[in-house]
């Protein structure tokens, strides 16, 4: 019986379509497959953002991820795809644009993808943008040739730099998690890293699901104390904030009110257990780059006000 690569193997000059190419994950995938001398096909809906690629010898398409027929052609004569949902605007948005990628999924033919996803996503609601990932995981399970699969990230270290404009102007940072729960968190250098092998080898068939837990889960306490050795500010503390001073704080930063309320809910799942890894952490699932790694390679830089280059 032939493996889901072998399937594949007589496609020549097959060509790998990457949606969300400019951002922390895709850009990574991009890169590693055109370093492999691999066609791809970067999409997003700012031609600019995609000339990085173009020189390196990818094709852009500019296409937004809500445009069913626009995606239909960019997936076109693919051998596989990396699918992802933007950052999240709304629940209703995340609902549109799924239901874009499933539909152009379907009516192109797609034989394989890997769709990133989250820790938690197997929970159908009450866990915030990880429900929109849950629905968008069900609707492409739903087309009966597609081979998926949906890579569950744990919580991305890169979230902790919304910190950096509170380590400056409070001298502290403050978040909605408790503090001493354990989490795991994950360099989006790894989760891009880890879909573009897959990519590389179609070793999967079916409906597949891979937690990817990072290289150890952390406390928000014991990351702070990490990012206060890297800055430099030893005196530096966690402190737990309530949901309203978080989305107050959001609100600050230019968040729409009804987009904050929705991250709320996530950290309310994530205090109450209810957005948690069901995979036991195992060498399959655990990634290389420990926060002190990333720490030490983007927040220190980030803090500092350096442009960091991919």
């Amino acid at each position: 019986m032939n493996s889901p690569k072998d399937e594949v193997a007589f496609v020549t000059d097959a060509m790998y379509v990457i949606l969300g190419s400019s951002g922390n994950t895709g850009s990574i995938i991009a890169n590693l497959l055109l370093s492999k001398g691999q066609k791809v096909r970067v999409v997003g809906r700012d031609p600019g953002r995609l000339q990085r690629f173009v020189r390196k010898g990818a094709e852009a398409f500019t296409a937004d991820v809500s445009d069913a027929a626009a995606l239909t052609k960019a997936f076109g004569g693919a051998r596989a795809a990396y699918l992802m949902l933007p950052p999240i605007t709304s629940r209703e948005d995340q609902e549109r644009q799924s239901d874009a990628i499933a539909e152009a999924v379907k009516e192109s033919g797609l034989r394989y993808a890997v769709h990133l996803s989250s820790y938690g996503a197997h929970v159908p609601k009450g866990t915030g943008p990880v429900t929109g990932l849950h629905s968008s995981e069900q609707k492409l399970n739903a087309i009966s040739d597609l081979n998926v699969l949906h890579l569950r990230a744990a919580y991305f270290m890169e979230n902790n730099l919304a910190a950096i404009d509170m380590i400056h102007g409070m001298g502290r940072f403050g978040h909605a998690l408790l503090p001493d729960l354990k989490l795991p968190m994950i360099a989006t250098r790894d989760a891009g890293d880890y879909a573009a092998q897959r990519l590389l080898d179609l070793d999967f068939s079916g409906k597949r699901t891979r937690e990817l837990l990072g290289e150890r889960d952390l406390s928000m306490t014991e990351a702070t104390a990490v990012i206060a050795r890297g800055i430099g500010k030893p005196d530096l503390r966690y402190e737990q904030f309530s949901y309203g001073q978080v989305e107050q704080v959001l609100v600050q930063m230019g968040i729409p009110l009804k987009r904050a309320a929705v991250y709320i809910e996530m950290f309310e799942a994530i205090n109450a257990g209810l957005l948690a890894a069901q995979e036991p952490r195992s060498r399959e699932n655990s990634t290389p780059t420990s926060f002190e790694k990333f720490v030490q390679d983007v927040f220190v830089a980030a803090y500092h006000g350096q442009a960091i280059t991919a």
